[in-house]
């Protein structure tokens, strides 16, 4: 019994709002229908039974008024019914009631051949009774029971329709929120639910609808300005960076100098590296997308980013459609990453249109794989010191030449990204050209 209420439940919880609307319409106008329906069904059993009981009892005087004025029983005074003295049909409980000097009425209308019966005593110990058939009222009362049953499919079917009417239209209104917000959610900003299906009607749902528009707006608006911020920020910091560089150069040779430039050389890294971000979050990419072989150009990439690997594959002929410079930024972002956070040896694979860079390091926290790539944090402590901006830069390139990144972590230890590439078109494969490399 347990096991079938948690079936039920689980069920109930698989089925949709609309799906539930109906049932749970169709359940309470049963319920509604099965009430008034027994209550009917037993106001009129007790009107038969009481027409039945009245005719019977006047049966039985006329029967007794012919009986002791004749002595006989004058059965064309009885109709239907039949009168007899002691009749051996006779139900015990009426016998005793009769004897003790009684009359009464017995009714039966559970057996096959429903009868009420009257009696009443005669001549000292005899009992005088009168048994009326009740199949027509029996037949009456199925007759009935018929009908309610009928009319209570019809309104049950009629509220489920309606339910499920009334509840699709809810869903409709609901799924287009629930879908407006996951276009939100992917980036899509400007989404918006806006007005109900049904002009000017103001329920729960259009308030959901409403509030979801206004958060969507003001979300919109907040993100317009930190992109704003850091694109402004990341171009004003250009110009006193670059004389930062030039004096930097001029300085005389030595530790502290070289302590310098490696950090105006991260500074400056640091800006394009926020001014790309800022072109990726506003769109402003376009990838020139050409025809190219993966496997010389994976290889060329690999070793002009001056990251220890091995490759793997790079004599196969799978071409791929993509823009190579950008490629060479997401593959370069992702050897470095791999070299910084992770450790050797770092392998690159390929198979097919994929490329997997491999490393041998502590992995990716789970919440980078859970959340993604945050900007400014690397995710864990074990994966080192960093700007976290090398794989949100990757995941963005890649989405502007229609690849994908995968982040995964491989057992017993390291961690993987594969990028999936486009494949290629038929015809004749570009091979690699030099791409300037970015920083991760």
């Amino acid at each position: 019994m347990k096991r079938a209420l948690i079936r039920c439940r689980r069920l109930v919880h698989a089925l949709g709002l609309r799906w539930k609307i109906s049932v749970l319409l169709a359940v309470g106008c049963s319920l509604v229908a099965l009430t008034i329906g027994v209550l009917i069904h037993e106001a009129r059993a007790r009107q038969v039974a009481d027409a039945a009981r009245d005719s019977a009892v006047q049966q039985l005087v006329r029967v007794r008024q012919v009986y002791e004025l004749t002595g006989q029983l004058d059965f064309d005074k009885v109709g239907e019914a039949d009168a007899r003295i002691d009749c051996p049909g006779l139900p015990e409980p009426l016998r005793q009631a009769a004897l003790a000097g009684q009359r009464t009425t017995y009714l039966d209308l559970g057996s096959a051949h429903p009868a009420v019966w009257a009696a009443r005593p005669v001549g000292g110990d005899q009992v005088l009774s009168v048994r009326r058939p009740l199949a027509a009222e029996q037949e009456e009362l199925s007759d009935l029971d018929r009908q309610l049953v009928c009319f209570g499919v019809v309104v049950v079917t009629l509220a489920a329709i309606g339910g499920a009417a009334l509840a699709s239209r809810l869903s409709k209104d609901l799924r287009s929120a629930a879908e407006t917000a996951r276009r939100i959610s992917a980036g899509e900003l400007d989404a918006r639910i806006g007005p109900s299906s049904v002009p000017g009607t103001r329920n729960e749902v259009a308030d959901l609808s409403a509030a979801v528009d206004t958060m969507a707006a003001s979300l919109q608006r907040r993100l317009v300005a930190e992109q704003r911020f850091t694109a402004d920020v990341a171009h004003e910091l250009r110009t006193p960076l670059t004389g930062l560089h030039t004096a930097a150069e001029l300085l005389p040779p030595g530790r502290p100098t070289e302590l310098v430039r490696d950090r105006v050389a991260a500074l400056r890294t640091l800006t394009e590296d926020l001014l790309e971000v800022a072109r990726l979050d506003g769109d402003r990419e376009e990838a020139q997308l050409g025809t190219h072989a993966l496997g010389p150009l994976v290889e060329s990439i690999t070793r002009r980013s001056g990251v220890e690997a091995v490759v793997r594959g790079a004599d196969g002929t799978e071409c791929v459609r993509t823009d190579t410079r950008r490629l060479e930024r997401i593959l370069t972002n992702l050897l470095v990453n791999a070299r910084k956070h992770g450790g050797a040896p770092i392998t690159v694979t390929m198979a097919g249109n994929t490329v997997t860079v491999h490393d041998r390091g502590p992995g990716f926290p789970e919440s980078l794989l859970c959340e993604g790539p945050q900007r400014f944090l690397t995710g864990a402590t074990e994966r080192g010191q960093g700007t976290g901006l090398g794989l949100t830069i990757a995941l963005g390139q890649a989405q502007v030449i229609g690849a994908s990144v995968s982040l995964a972590n491989t057992t017993p230890r390291g961690a993987s990204a594969t990028i999936t590439l486009p494949p290629g078109d038929t015809g004749p494969a570009r091979g690699p050209r030099p791409a300037a490399a970015g920083g991760a």
